[in-house]
């Protein structure tokens, strides 16, 4: 029997675990979009789930009926099993080999009624402008918002814009600007790249140099959400061990080396629990609580901090890491650089970058942000700093024509209030990924929290409200700024990109619940 192909794999397991989900009525999507106040729980799951993890192994194109939101209706029950913290598929363990070419699952417009082959459309009649505008102009004047705001609102079939108003403004976008900094990633470094961390010894010596190749997923976990699917310190400091022990070394002299980034570390807003020290190794994204997302207290040496557990995995291993022992003062690994004369040990890599990209939307993870902005930077051969991410980013989307006017990045996260960006950029780079002739941007689609199910939305849609369920969208928050930009499916089963901005607000909380009655009024809305 032929070796098994690793989506194969992945395919066997996800399936038994289906089989074993009771089957839930035969969904009659039409009907269910055309009440959506009504719907019921395992029909809200519709838009919880992401495109699902077979999908993700590229194994779904002919494996069965896809619903309103492009997800198998297997998988919408598979994911009403899982914790509401997820709902995105964020990787796997990797079987080892090359990664193999990021998946071209069908796009989500599939399941809107389009012929299979076909580039745009589907049989959901697209909304009249002027009936949408009566829904959406009366809530984007709600005194919640800031005196400066805009929304811009395009069908996903055609790529026409259906709502405009004060589009092309550049505004503050907040953590909606990681949508940029994710499709400038995929489109430069590639959906399937994966980042290396490694460790070198310098030739005729015992200079060993663990090597940051800007990994912020790499783990020293035995457990957690994401212990079997990132990239582990554990296995790399075990192949280590094992390379030296053949070459009959069990002593060396361990440092570290993060010089493929340049530039300062410390992002402009200062020691920030959202983010740790931008650096090219860090573990567990420097945090010092058990936490995966979220806010954390961090590490403030996050390099040395890899290195030294680094070491400590080593001497578990029986390799004397030059650490000290006894009444020898205790060492610890200091920084180098690795000559190109060094010869590789080992190495670990991570997922590849969509599923990054999913992780990084889904928590609106900053650390994750800012390696894919230096990810872009290194495939752009820019320097590998804020400044040179920031003008990589730039430079990759202008190459896609998409609406730059009045567009800056000061950093991959959105945390930097000098970043600027428009609702027509927003929505035209969300248009873009939900275009199946894009399937390289899949995951900025599937990454997307779900409102009242997943990620940063999970707390914020009513279990009644009309979004719920249906709306995917990435938050942006700082004082003051409150955006929303994400994919909705009209109770006509059309897919539309939207994306609402606004400053100066207030009352936090408010604001974002006037711009999620806003998405909520485009998912109840026929609008013909």
């Amino acid at each position: 029997m032929p070796e098994l192909k690793p989506w194969q794999k992945t395919w066997q397991r996800v399936r038994g675990q289906l089989g074993q989900l009771p089957k839930p009525p035969a969904p009659k999507i039409p009907a269910v979009l055309r009440t959506p106040a009504k719907l019921k729980t395992w029909q809200l799951t519709v838009g919880a789930a992401t495109v699902g993890v077979a999908v993700a192994a590229g194994a779904v194109a002919a494996a069965g009926p896809w619903d309103s939101s492009g997800q198998r209706t297997a998988e919408r029950d598979w994911a009403a099993s899982q914790e509401a913290g997820g709902g995105a598929d964020h990787g796997g363990r990797t079987s080892g080999r090359a990664p193999a070419a990021a998946p071209s699952a069908p796009s989500v417009l599939r399941g809107l009624g389009a012929p299979l082959g076909s580039v745009h459309g589907g049989s959901a009649p697209a909304p009249d402008g002027k009936a949408l505008a009566g829904v959406l102009d009366p809530l984007l004047k709600d005194k919640a918002l800031g005196p400066e705001r805009s929304g811009v609102v395009i069908d996903a079939g055609t790529g026409r814009r259906v709502y405009g108003k004060g589009g092309g403004d550049a505004l503050t976008p907040a953590s909606t600007t990681k949508i940029a900094t994710a499709v400038a990633a995929l489109t430069s470094a590639g959906a399937d790249h994966r980042i290396t961390t490694k460790a070198v010894i310098e030739p005729d010596s015992k200079d060993v140099v663990l090597v940051g190749g800007g990994d912020p997923t790499l783990t020293a976990r035995k457990d957690g959400p994401y212990a079997d699917s990132a990239a582990s310190l554990r296995d790399l400091a075990q192949d280590t061990a094992r390379a030296l022990k053949d070459r009959g070394a069990d002593k060396v002299n361990l440092s570290y080396d993060t010089s493929l980034y340049s530039g300062e570390q410390q992002h402009p807003i200062g020691p920030n629990e959202n983010l740790t020290l931008v650096s090219a190794l860090m573990a567990d994204e420097g945090r010092l609580d058990d936490s995966s997302s979220g806010p954390a207290p961090r590490s403030g040496d996050p390099a040395g901090d890899a290195a030294k557990k680094f070491a400590e995995l080593l001497k578990e291993e029986g390799i004397d890491a030059g650490t000290g022992t006894g009444d020898k003062e205790k060492k610890t690994p200091g920084p180098s650089k690795a000559s190109e004369r060094a010869e590789s040990l080992a190495k670990v890599e991570s997922p590849p970058l969509s599923a990054l990209v999913e992780r990084m939307l889904t928590h609106s993870d900053n650390d994750i942000a800012e390696a894919l902005a230096r990810q872009t930077a290194l495939a752009a051969k820019e320097p590998v700093s804020f400044d040179g991410a920031g003008r990589a980013i730039d430079a990759q989307l202008k190459k896609a024509r998409l609406p730059l006017a009045g567009t800056k990045f000061a950093d991959g996260s959105g945390l930097d209030r000098a970043d600027r960006s428009s609702a027509e950029l927003l929505a035209a780079l969300l248009a873009r990924a939900a275009d199946p002739a894009h399937p390289e941007l899949r995951s900025v689609v599937t990454g997307l929290p779900v409102a009242g199910f997943t990620g940063t939305l999970v707390d914020r849609y009513p279990k009644d409200a009309p979004g719920t369920g249906v709306v995917r969208a990435k938050t942006g928050t700082l004082t003051g700024v409150n955006t929303l930009a994400g994919t909705v499916v009209d109770t006509d089963g059309r897919l539309l990109v939207f994306a609402f901005m606004t400053t100066g607000t207030t009352d936090p909380k408010a604001a974002q619940a006037a711009l999620d009655r806003m998405a909520s009024g485009v998912a109840k809305c026929g609008c013909r």
